[in-house]
């Protein structure tokens, strides 16, 4: 079987953010990436997806480790001190490694 490690970054946010991170992720050289809603509660309060403002969005993105780096130094760095953010970084095993840079 054709496989082999790469990183998942998960991102929970706000869903005001989603077109900014999907021009971020284009721009950083990210090959694919996934967003769904997301509903929850955590240290800013209840989120909820019935108001597409108040709601939150899930972003998963399937790379190499440098470009993992990559991404989440940048997400920190433009989103973490003013927006509803976190992250977070796993190993995975991924078959047709190929397809993610």
């Amino acid at each position: 079987m054709d496989r082999a490690i790469r990183k998942l970054i998960t991102v929970v946010a706000e869903s005001a953010l989603e077109r900014d991170l999907a021009r971020d992720l284009d721009a950083l050289g990210a090959s694919g990436y996934t967003f769904s809603d997301a509903r929850g509660r955590g240290s800013r309060g209840r989120r909820t997806s019935g108001w597409p403002h108040s709601g939150n969005v899930r972003v998963e993105v399937l790379c190499d480790e440098a470009l993992a780096e990559k991404i989440v130094e940048h997400l920190r760095e433009r989103y973490y001190d003013n927006y509803a953010m976190v992250l977070w970084v796993q190993d995975v095993a991924v078959l047709r490694p190929g397809k993610f840079r």
